[in-house]
């Protein structure tokens, strides 16, 4: 029996699929630029403001684009407070916390996905609920606990307390899950104990998973605001949030100060995520975490 002739007015199924998938591409894009114009604008209205005049920030003559660019906001604000000082603070304080909390988050999470144990699943269950605690809860608890210790003021109050992360814990597990465990069995069976294990056959195929682990921390850490404030008490020992807020009290309205001040807090943050962003992205996927 012949086939009925094709209109020429009918796409090709091909054709047709090639073009929906054309359309689709263009909406998520467009939906991609809406975002990040979305999430873009505040920064980039922080850096209008850090670089323009004061005159133009008095007399109501801000605009998107600025006539003209200074530096005064940054020159003020790094003339008369320790900026450098309180950077330096930050920058000590956020790396030694990353790699301690890389470390004890690794370790758990290995234990948790390789080592069967009795109670394992209600230890994890339990360190799970803590995400459900603000920090708010617990700060009495931390301020006897670094008091007695002898290291309120120092940075080790800063930095011990932050030495762990429940969602780092699990984040680690599901990595270590992911690992093929005929690797792990082939080294156990070849005599390799779980420190050689760990070292040799689990930490080089962790390379996404320290990066998120790694940059979470750091991030949390750069940002953190209310447990150093508590914690910290020589102005010499200060990190950028606490700087910025104690800018906030001297300077009152001058806002091109702080936003001058607050660029320079996020600019490092912001230049480790465009650096690492691959890897972050990789580890969030080979993870789990949709």
């Amino acid at each position: 029996m012949p086939t009925p002739a094709t209109s020429p007015r009918t796409p090709a199924p091909g054709l047709a699929r090639r073009r929906r998938e054309r359309r689709l591409l263009v909406a998520r894009t467009a939906g991609a630029v809406l975002v990040a114009l979305v999430v873009l604008a505040p920064l980039y209205w922080m850096v209008v403001v850090a670089l323009s005049t004061r005159a133009e920030l008095l007399g109501g003559q801000l605009r998107l684009v600025p006539r003209s660019l200074t530096l005064e906001n940054f020159e003020r604000v790094l003339t008369a407070f320790p900026v450098m000082t309180w950077f330096g603070n930050s920058v000590a304080i956020a790396l030694v916390t990353s790699a301690i909390t890389v470390v004890v988050n690794l370790l758990a999470g290995y234990a948790f996905a390789q080592l069967r144990f009795r109670g394992s699943s209600v230890v994890f269950l339990l360190a799970l609920s803590t995400l459900m605690l603000p920090v708010q809860v617990i700060m009495v608890a931390l301020f006897r606990l670094v008091t007695d210790l002898g290291i309120y003021g120092s940075y080790w109050a800063v930095i011990l307390p932050s030495a762990a992360s429940a969602f780092g814990i699990f984040l680690a597990r599901q990595f270590i899950l992911g690992i093929p465990r005929e690797l792990v069995e082939a080294a156990r069976i070849d005599g390799a104990g779980h420190l050689r294990v760990f070292l040799q056959v689990v930490l080089p195929l962790c390379r996404p998973l320290l990066a998120v682990l790694f940059f979470m921390a750091l991030l949390q850490t750069w940002n953190d605001f209310a447990w150093p404030l508590i914690a910290l008490r020589d102005n010499a020992l200060f990190t950028l949030p606490i700087g910025l807020l104690y800018l906030q009290g001297q300077f009152g309205a001058d806002y091109g100060g702080t936003m001058a001040f607050a660029l320079l807090s996020v600019t490092p943050m912001v230049v480790l995520f465009l650096l690492f962003q691959r890897y972050f992205v990789q580890g969030f996927a080979r993870s789990g975490i949709r």
